[in-house]
C-alpha cells in the first residue's frame, strides 16, 4: 500500500515513496511543486515512514497545518488534513496498479534499482580515456575491450573524441557565462541523442538556479529539472545514469513522475577546490535504456570541460568588476586603501554604521572676489591644479577623499576601514596641503597668476559612515556633528591657519607645536568650543 496527496477537487495529486525526503515549494523544481501565492518558494520537507508522513516547516511565510493546527514539525496519517499555506490536502492510502503480464525484475537487481552506472565526478579523465575502448551496451552485452593501438575505436567514440576537442576549443574562446551556456547545450545535442538539455548553477546562497534549458529543435523547455536528481548529483558529486528515473528508489520526486521522464543523465560541475557549479542534466521523457556507459562517460568528460570554462568566465568576470570597483574606489580612497576595499567588499558596509573618524575641511579664503577678476578657462585651471594638489596630501596619507563642495575639500580618515593613526594621518594631511600650497604660490606668481590662501579645520570623532542619496544616486559619506563641527572651524580659520578641536587634540598621539585659542561660538553648540590653532614657521 503506498501513500498521495490529493487537494479536495482532485486536480493536484503527488505519490509518496518510502523513505525519500521531498521537498514542497512554489519553486518549480520543487519536488512538490505547489503553485500558489502563499507558498514559500521552500515551504516544507515531507519523508514517508511506513505508513505515516513526517512533516517539518522550513521557515515559511504562511506556515503549515495538520487538521487545522499550525505545526512548526509533525506527524500525518492516512486521513488527515495537510495545509501549506491556504493549499489544503488529504493523506490518502492506494494500492499501485500492477499491469496483468508484468515481467518479473532481473534476479540480478534489487527492487527499483534501475541505475546503470553512478560514476563519482572525480574519474572524469578515466572517464574521457575510456570513451576509446567500447563499453557495456545499453542492453546489458558486454563488447570485447580493445587496446586503441589493436583496433580502432568505434565511429561513435571517435565523433565522442572529436566533440571533446572540439568543446574544449570552443570554450575557451567564450567569453561570458551564457555564450558558455549555449555552446554547452549545442555540442551536447551534437553527440547524444536526447530530447532536453538544461544546465542549472549555483547562486551564492548555494541553490541551484535554472540557467538554460532548451529542445533538440532549439526551443526554450520550461519543464523544470527533477530536484531530486539534481540534489543527489550536487551532494554526492556523482554523476546519474538512469533507464527510468520515475522507477528509479533514489528519485521520489513527483516533479520526475508529472514530467514521466524516463532516461536521464545528471553529471555535476565540479570546479576548482573541489566546489559544486551546478549540474548539466540530458533527458528524455518517453524512451527508456536511451543511454549507455559510453554516454555517461561522455557527460563526465564533457561535464569536467565545461567547468573549467564556466569557472574561468566567472573569475574573468569578477576580476573585470572588482577592476571598476577598484578605479570607482580609487577616485575617492587612497590607493591603498581603495585596494583593500577592492579585495575586502564585506568591509564596505552598504547600509552604513556609526564609526570614529577624524574629518578634514579645507576653503579657499576670498574666492569669490578672486573668481570675479578672471576668465572662467583660468580659474578652472587653477582649481584644477589646486585640488589635484590637495587631493594628493590626502591620500598620500591614508585619508578619503568625501567631496568637493565649491571650492572646498572635505576629507576623512576612519571609514570605512579605520586605523589607530588617523587623527595623525589627517593632521599630517592639513600640514602637508599648507606646505604644498605654498610651492603652488611661488609658481603661480612666477608665471603671472593669482596665489590662494586656506583655512583648515580639523575634528575627531563620532560619525554615522554609509551610502547616503537617493535611489538613483548614492555617494559614501560621513555625517553627524563631528562633520559639522570640522565645517564651522574651516568657515573661522584665517588663511593659512589651521584649527582642530579639543577632541581633536586628544586623539593626537603625536602632536605639532599647538597654541590654544580662547573658546570659540560655533553654530549649533550651546556651549564655546576648546580650540586650538597649530603653530607655523
Amino acid at each position: 500500500m503506498a501513500l498521495r496527496l490529493i487537494n479536495p477537487d482532485g486536480t493536484q495529486s503527488y505519490d509518496l515513496h518510502e523513505g525519500v525526503t521531498l521537498l514542497v515549494g512554489r519553486s518549480p523544481t520543487s519536488d512538490l511543486p505547489v503553485f500558489d501565492a502563499t507558498i514559500s518558494r521552500r515551504h516544507a520537507e515531507l519523508i514517508v515512514d511506513g505508513q505515516t508522513l513526517r512533516l517539518r516547516d522550513l521557515g515559511s511565510s504562511n506556515g503549515c497545518f495538520i487538521n487545522g493546527n499550525k505545526v512548526e514539525q509533525g506527524t500525518i496519517v492516512v486521513g488527515d488534513q495537510v495545509a501549506f499555506g491556504k493549499m489544503p490536502f488529504k493523506l490518502e492510502a492506494f494500492y499501485p496498479a500492477v499491469p496483468e503480464h508484468a515481467p518479473a525484475p532481473p534476479m540480478a537487481a534489487p527492487p527499483g534499482a534501475t541505475i546503470v552506472r553512478q560514476l563519482p565526478m572525480r574519474d572524469s579523465a578515466a572517464a574521457l580515456a575510456s570513451l576509446s575502448t567500447p563499453s557495456t551496451t545499453p542492453g546489458g552485452m558486454t563488447r570485447v575491450a580493445m587496446s586503441p593501438l589493436s583496433a580502432p575505436p568505434s565511429d561513435k567514440s571517435q565523433q565522442k573524441l572529436a566533440t571533446l576537442l572540439e568543446v574544449s576549443k570552443g570554450l575557451t574562446r567564450a567569453v561570458d557565462v551564457d555564450t558558455i551556456l549555449d555552446k554547452i547545450v549545442g555540442y551536447a545535442y551534437q553527440t547524444l541523442e536526447v530530447d532536453r538539455v538544461a544546465i542549472l548553477l549555483v547562486d551564492a546562497q548555494g541553490e541551484l538556479q535554472p540557467k538554460i534549458s532548451r529542445d533538440k529543435r532549439g526551443g526554450d523547455a520550461p519543464r523544470a529539472v527533477p530536484q531530486s536528481i539534481a540534489r543527489k548529483a550536487v551532494t554526492e558529486k556523482v554523476a546519474l545514469l538512469s533507464d527510468n528515473a520515475g522507477e528509479d528508489q533514489r528519485f521520489g520526486g513527483q516533479s520526475i513522475l508529472m514530467q514521466q521522464v524516463r532516461s536521464a543523465i545528471c553529471a555535476p560541475l565540479i570546479g576548482s577546490e573541489d566546489r559544486v557549479l551546478g549540474v548539466l542534466y540530458v533527458d528524455t521523457p518517453s524512451i527508456t535504456h536511451r543511454f549507455g556507459d559510453e554516454d555517461l562517460e561522455f557527460l563526465v568528460a564533457f561535464a569536467g570541460i565545461a567547468a573549467v570554462a564556466i569557472e574561468n568566465s566567472q573569475f574573468a568576470e569578477r576580476i573585470r568588476r572588482e577592476g571598476i570597483v577598484r578605479s570607482n574606489f580609487e577616485r575617492y580612497f587612497a590607493p591603498q586603501l581603495a585596494e583593500r576595499i577592492a579585495s575586502s567588499p564585506e568591509a564596505l558596509r552598504l547600509g552604513g554604521d556609526k564609526r570614529a573618524v577624524a574629518v578634514l575641511f579645507s576653503d579657499i579664503r576670498g574666492f569669490t572676489a578672486l573668481s570675479e577678476t578672471m576668465n572662467p578657462d583660468a580659474m578652472a585651471t587653477l582649481l584644477t591644479e589646486y585640488f589635484t594638489e590637495m587631493v594628493e596630501c590626502v591620500f598620500r596619507h591614508g585619508g578619503t577623499l568625501d567631496k568637493f563642495i565649491g571650492d572646498a575639500v572635505m576629507a576623512q580618515w576612519g571609514a570605512p576601514i579605520g586605523s589607530s593613526d588617523d587623527a595623525d594621518q589627517a593632521m599630517a594631511a592639513a600640514i602637508d596641503m599648507m606646505d604644498e600650497l605654498v610651492k603652488l604660490n611661488v609658481r603661480w606668481l612666477a608665471e603671472g597668476r593669482p596665489s590662494l590662501q586656506i583655512g583648515i579645520g580639523l575634528n575627531y570623532g563620532e560619525a554615522f559612515a554609509g551610502n547616503i542619496g537617493s535611489e538613483r544616486r548614492l555617494e559614501f559619506t560621513v555625517i553627524g556633528d563631528t562633520v559639522n563641527t570640522a565645517s564651522r572651524l574651516c568657515g573661522k580659520a584665517e588663511p593659512a591657519e589651521i584649527l582642530l578641536s579639543e577632541n581633536m587634540r586628544c586623539a593626537l598621539s603625536f602632536p605639532p607645536p599647538l597654541d590654544e585659542c580662547p573658546p570659540m561660538e560655533l553654530k549649533n553648540k550651546s556651549q564655546p568650543v576648546k580650540v586650538y590653532r597649530v603653530r607655523r614657521g
